[in-house]
């Protein structure tokens, strides 16, 4: 976010208080131009003065490096504009399949959701994520079809087609489109019965409609109120006795029945060509509910409430949780209970792309900035006194499939990485770092590896902290196979006191998953009691680096016999004679290799499966089945054990033969043998390691 300003707005002035502020956010997958559909719909409203371009990068939303560089959106953006004196924030969300989690925990709050498509029917199933999401929550939302102007013929049949099974509620088509010489050049209003052409920078002109659209213009209108009667049986009741409806009814049915979540509106149009933008700002005006919905979704009763659903980091004014006043008016310095906690409000901020503004205090519905909530992260409610009922709502993120270890190029920078990767992490709850404990490295992972590069550079601007990155290690094990017995024997004599530790061990190896047994036999005062554990010790340092140089499992040991000196003995020398006596035990004992193998579920679009299944098979995995998806039509769902070793690229690979769709997750399964070429590469690439 940029410096604090005085004022913003249409403009760059902040109008007198409207009505209710209503939330809409623009969702849909990547490239379908959401953000130049808010472009258009600020320009259209007169909140800009000239209409941006995401090619050129002067819009108003996108306006970080990351997604300038990239031409895209890489984290939600928030703009609002008054259209015909009501209020409307905008929640412009990423759409790329690493970024799209970063709108998730804003959709349970907004009022309306417009989905905005391409009108290729062969990329509809782009849409049925965000779909499907939407339909969980209740949220009432409609259909933009953008790039209207280039659509083929029988193009939004098609999608309409593709798209309804994707949905709980019927589709409505709204428009059919005008067609002059192969190109998309108006609609007709079906909810009106009239004909418009788009105008570039205005308002599209009204016109008569084209005769041979008449017909096909009866019967769409007809669907559409036979869609409306399902709802209205007055509307039913006249339809059966062949009355034509009044207009004021068809668009006061539509209006309700679209607040109500009980049908989604399907829109055509151009945000490039400024067309159809009109016409969605006036659904926007008068079909989408007020903030009291909202509200009652989140369990917001009896005064405010503040909806986070996104926390800043880095900006002029330090950390802010982005988030939505719910419920009633909130003002620096009320009182907000966050997770049990009593912190007070900050400065409150209103946000226009990059642009703020410090304001007095939000009214219920406003999409505001707050400051000092140090306690708050993203998903939570956070109730003001007095308020009650209100519950913060689960957010599922994707899972976190691209992985990498970083280390900071100059050493001095480790104590400023660790603080940058919690902060970016409180940002973007999709991304998690971890320290591994068993390869010592610093981890990263993310949605995919386009999500963890543009992290790696917001690391490098905002913090100043550049890295070096590799592949994970995998933790690869080592056990024996068969059992040996071995004498330890540790004596030194320098001056003085000496060192003396001796033992005798037996080991064996133990079934897959059970770990590690220490047995004493010790028998007659071989060993003082008071060192076997030091020789339990030593026998435990020598399992950490085996033979093959990975820990060992799966191996029990057994003290047998040993001597000791009266003087010269001391536990370390017995943790020294453990260690040698394992060490070489190990070695006897025919070390071999085990990989961590995952359990791995691929949900896919349907006719895709079976593409799906020969990548993992590819991988040396084992397919376990195939089966339709729990919860989806037309999706399915592959099972397989895979090593963890085929897991790096995967989601590439997956998303490249599924357009982009097919995600999995994977879980630890189990330890399985390694052997062969690849077990010698693995464990002459860690003879390797150690060395260099």
């Amino acid at each position: 976010m940029g410096n604090v300003t005085s004022k913003t707005g249409a403009n760059g002035n902040r109008p007198a208080r409207a009505p209710l502020t209503r939330a809409i956010a623009l969702v849909g997958p990547a490239g379908t131009g959401k953000t130049s559909l808010a472009e258009a719909l600020l320009y259209a409203s007169g909140a800009i003065t000239r209409q941006g371009s995401v090619e050129a990068g002067t819009t108003v939303g996108d306006a970080s490096p990351e997604a300038r560089a990239r031409r895209g959106s890489t984290e939600i953006n928030l703009m609002h504009f008054d259209y015909l004196g009501d209020r409307f924030a905008l929640v412009d969300s990423p759409g790329g399949t690493g970024f799209a989690a970063d709108g998730l925990a804003a959709l349970p709050s907004v009022d309306m959701a417009v989905v905005v498509i391409d009108p290729a029917p062969e990329r509809a199933a782009l849409a049925e994520p965000v779909l499907r999401r939407l339909d969980e929550l209740g949220v009432p939302h409609a259909i933009f079809v953008n790039k209207i102007e280039n659509a083929r013929a029988h193009a939004v049949q098609d999608l309409i087609a593709e798209l309804q099974p994707m949905s709980r509620e019927p589709l409505v088509l709204r428009q059919i489109p005008i067609r002059e010489d192969d190109r998309i050049t108006g609609y007709v209003d079906l909810a009106l019965e009239r004909a418009y052409r788009y105008r570039p920078g205005r308002e599209s002109e009204r016109v008569a409609i084209p005769a041979d659209l008449a017909r096909r213009e009866r019967e769409d209108r007809a669907r559409l109120l036979e869609t409306l009667a399902d709802f209205d049986d007055a509307l039913l009741e006249a339809l059966l006795m062949d009355e034509a409806p009044a207009p004021e009814t068809v668009m006061a049915d539509l209006a309700a029945d679209t607040a109500g979540n009980k049908l989604v509106p399907v829109l055509l149009g151009s945000a490039l060509a400024d067309g159809g933008v009109h016409r969605l700002l006036k659904l926007l005006r008068h079909e989408a509910p007020r903030p009291e919905a909202a509200a009652a979704r989140l369990g917001v009763e009896g005064g405010a409430a503040l909806h986070v659903f996104k926390i800043a980091n880095g900006g002029a004014m330090g950390r802010l949780a982005l988030g939505r006043v719910l419920g009633g008016a909130l003002g620096e310095g009320d009182e907000l209970d966050v997770g049990g906690e009593t912190a007070r409000a900050g400065s409150l901020f209103f946000v226009q792309g990059e642009k703020t503004a410090k304001q007095q205090a939000a009214a219920f519905g406003d999409v505001v900035a707050v400051a000092k909530v140090d306690a708050a992260r993203s998903g939570m409610v956070l109730p003001a006194r007095g308020t009650h009922g209100a519950a913060s709502l689960p957010v599922t993120y994707p899972a976190r499939n691209a992985a990498i270890a970083i280390t900071t190029r100059d050493r001095k920078d480790d104590v400023k990485l660790s603080t940058a990767l919690h902060r970016l992490c409180e940002e973007d709850p999709a991304l998690e770092w971890t320290q591994d404990e068993t390869t010592h490295e610093t981890l990263l992972r993310g949605i995919n590896d386009d999500h963890l590069h543009v992290v790696l550079g917001r690391l490098q601007r905002r913090y100043g902290v550049a890295v070096d990155t590799r592949p994970p290690r995998i933790a690869y094990r080592e056990s024996i196979r068969k059992a040996a017995s071995q004498r330890g024997r540790h004596k030194k004599q320098s001056g003085g006191h000496g060192q003396y530790g001796d033992c005798v061990i037996e080991i064996r190896p133990l079934a897959r998953g059970e770990g590690f047994r220490f047995e004493d036999r010790i028998t007659g005062g071989a060993i003082p009691r008071q060192y076997i554990p030091a020789v339990e010790m030593g026998v435990r340092d020598a399992m950490a680096k085996g033979p093959l140089g990975f820990p060992v499992v799966d191996v029990a040991v057994t003290l047998t016999d040993g001597s000791f000196h009266s003087v010269d003995s001391s536990e370390l020398a017995f943790r020294i004679a453990g260690r040698m006596a394992m060490a070489e035990a190990l070695a006897a004992g025919t070390p071999y290799l085990l990989e961590p193998v995952c359990r791995v579920a691929v949900d896919t679009p349907a006719g895709t499966a079976s593409k799906a299944g020969s990548v993992l098979s590819t991988r040396r995995g084992q397919i376990l089945g195939l089966s339709q998806h729990p919860d989806w039509a037309r999706w399915d769902r592959v099972e397989a054990l895979l090593p963890e070793a085929g897991l790096h690229g995967l989601d590439a690979e997956l998303r490249s033969l599924s357009q982009g769709l097919a995600s999995f997750t994977a879980a630890f399964d189990h330890l399985a043998e390694l052997g062969g070429k690849q077990a010698d590469d693995v464990v002459r690439a860690q003879a390797t390691l150690v060395t260099a």
